[in-house]
């Protein structure tokens, strides 16, 4: 199983910027997808389904043009769940879960706190409410794969110059911490079993040239338990792709 998350800072423009294209090329077998910033309505089912991907899971926030949350997947879900029952966050359009045979994927948004104060609340109390949720998750399903934009640099290694930004939302110390209790509870960071190079980002800032300088921030991520490390096949960073200030994150499982 091919699994591919991608943040396109709203759909419509990535579309605009060859996203189909790309997704024909791509070939996922499941795309996981963040800041939607559309309705259902808006988006253009019938070209996904041309590409094969005949099933469409999609949790818009009742904001319109902000957040949400999509899974399209050329596999049937046996089981899918749009949100984590909290109003708030679900009003957002924060997560979703599907089952594909004895694999859950949970594809999640979870919120940025470089708006100030008030949203690095909102942000911490996002990250104890979905920590929660996945520890309750396991104990039903403990093949997780959990994908998505984590708005969390987790090591040095994953920002540039991380003296520079320890006062920053997205690599705060509480931030990190909580990401360290993420992986204490039985969480790999799939990319890292495969590639432990510095300067391999999956965001850049629109300003000051930040892309073609390579000043980045590894924030999107692939984690899964324990039980699927062995079924790893391989994890990357498609820095080429440009359709969005983030670009594609994936992994295959056997």
């Amino acid at each position: 199983m091919k699994i591919i998350s991608l943040n396109l800072n709203g759909i419509r423009s990535a579309i605009s910027k060859g996203f189909f294209e790309w997704l024909e090329t791509s070939n996922p077998d499941v795309l996981c997808v963040q800041e939607l910033k559309a309705q259902p309505e808006q988006i253009d089912a019938l070209s996904f389904q041309s590409l094969g991907y005949t099933h469409q899971l999609v949790h818009s926030a009742q904001k319109k043009g902000y957040s949400g949350t999509a899974i399209f997947s050329k596999i049937k879900p046996d089981y899918y769940a749009i949100g984590i029952g909290n109003e708030f966050f679900d009003a957002e359009g924060r997560v979703i879960r599907a089952d594909f045979g004895d694999v859950t994927v949970v594809c999640v948004y979870i919120p940025s706190g470089t708006m100030g104060e008030a949203r690095q609340t909102v942000k911490m109390e996002f990250l104890e409410v979905f920590l929660a949720y996945l520890d309750a998750l396991r104990q039903k399903r403990p093949n997780l794969s959990v994908c998505g934009d984590f708005n969390i640099c987790h090591k040095p290694i994953d920002i540039n110059h991380p003296e520079r930004h320890k006062t920053s939302s997205g690599f705060l110390p509480e931030e990190r911490e909580w990401f360290d209790r993420l992986i204490e509870t039985g969480f790999v960071d799939t990319f890292r079993e495969f590639n432990q190079e510095p300067n391999q980002y999956s965001w850049w800032s629109y300003m000051a040239n930040a892309r073609a300088k390579n000043l980045g921030w590894r924030i999107d991520y692939h984690v899964v338990t324990e039980p699927l490390k062995s079924r790893l096949k391989g994890a990357t960073i498609e820095s080429q792709v440009v359709l969005s200030d983030h670009c594609p994150v994936g992994i295959e499982l056997t």
